[in-house]
């Protein structure tokens, strides 16, 4: 199947590795031009020389930051951002939901929902005066059914995806389209830290997964890579799991 992807500008944050990495590959292999963003230099560029993309240092907490990383991908580029995704890593876990410091509530929702608004509110205005463009925020299954010790992210994730649900109705008449994916258990280095080993990881899906094992990042991004295409222009405002099965929720 033809994405329709060939020659437009898209953006990855979050893309040194793991899922932001795989989405980022998956639309350069469909002929996107493709910029990627982290806060290492070093990781960014390795993983954009492997899957050829342009990289660019870029911390989700610098909001400020936002302009700057926009004019450098036009002007690497030859052209405006038209495919945007939205990838940041979780914040902390903890056992005691209560147990969260006020610092760490504002790190998490300037990294899980001004981050992604602040990227959203810089290229949403000329996609739809262009009549075009594709936006995708990478959530968690959290936000369809909360997973204990992760307050933070459950909390935040939920508030970017009504964010995202609320600008889609906004956007839908003028060609563009806002989505979220939601990961469940994905083989991610994230994962496997989070679980103490690969292992460990493949075991708790063996158990709890209907489809017996992890996903992998590549899977992931084949659906999210589907949502930033041309073929994908009448999805809007979905929020859409790659999960195996996880959920129970209808």
């Amino acid at each position: 199947m033809d994405l329709g992807l060939t020659g437009r500008v898209a953006l990855v944050t979050g893309a040194s590795k793991g899922i932001g990495r795989a989405i980022a590959a998956t639309l350069a292999e469909e002929g996107a031009g493709v910029a990627i963003a982290s806060r290492s230099r070093e990781n960014i560029d390795a993983a954009a020389s492997e899957i050829g993309a342009s990289g660019f240092v870029w911390d989700s907490a610098d909001l400020d930051g936002v302009a700057k990383l926009m004019g450098d991908v036009e002007s690497s580029l030859s052209g405006p951002v038209e495919v945007l995704v939205c990838n940041t890593g979780g914040p902390p876990a903890g056992a005691d939901p209560l147990g969260f410091s006020t610092a760490e509530w504002e790190a998490a929702h300037t990294s899980l929902v001004l981050s992604p608004m602040a990227l959203v509110g810089a290229v949403l205005p000329a996609m739809r005066e262009r009549g075009w463009g594709r936006i995708v925020n990478v959530a968690s299954s959290s936000v369809r059914e909360p997973i204990p010790h992760l307050m933070l992210s459950n909390a935040e994730r939920s508030a970017a995806m009504a964010a995202f649900k609320t600008l889609a109705r906004e956007a839908a008449a003028d060609g563009v389209t806002l989505n979220t994916v939601l990961p469940g258990r994905i083989l991610t280095d994230r994962a496997i830290s989070m679980a103490g080993s690969e292992q460990a990881v493949k075991d708790a899906a063996a158990r709890d997964v209907p489809a017996k094992r992890p996903g992998t990042a590549e899977e992931f991004a084949a659906v999210a890579a589907f949502l930033c295409s041309e073929r994908a222009s009448y999805v809007t405002g979905a929020s859409v799991p790659v999960d195996g099965g996880l959920l129970r929720s209808i």
